[in-house]
């Protein structure tokens, strides 16, 4: 119900780029311009600066952004709380979530929601747990699945379950038929690592402070930014890795990998994210209500 011109220009202004916004709003550049000169000539004044190829909003375009955003988010609440009236759990769902999650535990979690409440359109953004809080506190996203909790002010946390992290290597490797392994023993050995920004990376960098060994004096002789890439490099033998004990389940299963768990154990809170002051709709409580559920059964069969 809002208009047109007032979400086009919020657009514009959190992403301070015409270009941007096109591409979020699926929109043409000339298009969005023209909806911001519109509001512009409908207000008789500058809502950006324009220099050197960058924006910036002018006193007054702070001003509308100001009341755009509660305009905004007053509209979506009331198409939300027209909606529920009907009594079916309906409508779009942001969803936000760390590569791990999304790749090995989500998809069981999305599916059968799906099958309950057809009505529901999610859309999910798969990016490392720092992208998604932030996405979150942007308001692009309703929600986020991140392996952390959150660290930016305005977002709520909610643990939904735990998850074991275990060190993974071939099985031919020495380190192999260890019944556990401590930090200070995975310091000499040569280590891939997830890349900075990454829940796991953040999680496993505190493991090993805690133990007394400086990241610094890791061996890590690789960085990558996917468990599907660190999986098949510990494969062919070159070195060990620490990865959720869900990401493995299947190589465990061929024999292509080896799980050793860590002394002491290293358990991590996963984590749901969403924004303290946003309205919460009986569709994103349903759906946190049914996430925690399904994922905390999932993690009691992991290793």
């Amino acid at each position: 119900m809002a208009d047109r011109r007032l979400q086009v220009f919020h657009t514009v202004a959190r992403q301070l780029s015409f270009t941007k916004a096109a591409e979020q709003l699926f929109m043409t550049q000339p298009a969005v311009t023209f909806q911001v000169r519109q509001l512009e000539e409908h207000f008789s004044t500058r809502l950006f600066e324009r220099s050197h190829g960058k924006i910036a909003l002018t006193p007054a375009g702070e001003l509308v952004f100001d009341y755009a955003e509660r305009i905004l988010g007053l509209s979506a609440e009331l198409d939300k709380r027209v909606s529920e009236l009907t009594g079916a759990v309906s409508g779009p769902l942001l969803l936000g979530c760390s590569m791990t999650i999304a790749e090995f535990i989500l998809p069981r979690v999305l599916g059968e929601f799906k099958a309950r409440h057809p009505q529901v359109q999610t859309h999910m953004t798969v990016a490392n747990s720092e992208t998604i809080e932030q996405r979150v506190a942007d308001h692009t996203l309703d929600l986020g699945l991140i392996e952390s909790p959150a660290h930016l002010p305005g977002l709520h946390s909610e643990i939904c379950c735990d998850d074991e992290l275990v060190m993974i290597c071939a099985p031919a490797y020495k380190l192999a038929r260890s019944v556990t392994v401590t930090a200070a023993q995975l310091a000499g050995e040569p280590y891939i690592s997830r890349e900075s920004g990454s829940g796991t990376r953040q999680f496993t960098d505190n493991y090993f402070r805690d133990a007394g060994v400086a990241t610094e004096d890791l061996n890590i002789v690789m960085e990558l930014g996917s468990p599907e890439a660190i999986k098949g490099v510990v494969e062919t033998g070159i070195g060990v890795a620490i990865m959720s004990s869900a990401t493995v389940a299947k190589e465990l299963k061929l024999g292509s990998l080896v799980a050793v768990r860590l002394e002491p154990k290293l358990i991590r809170k996963l984590s749901l994210v969403y924004p303290r002051a946003k309205f919460r709709s009986r569709l994103l409580s349903t759906f946190i209500e049914f996430a925690t559920d399904k994922m905390r059964a999932m993690a009691e069969k992991q290793v």
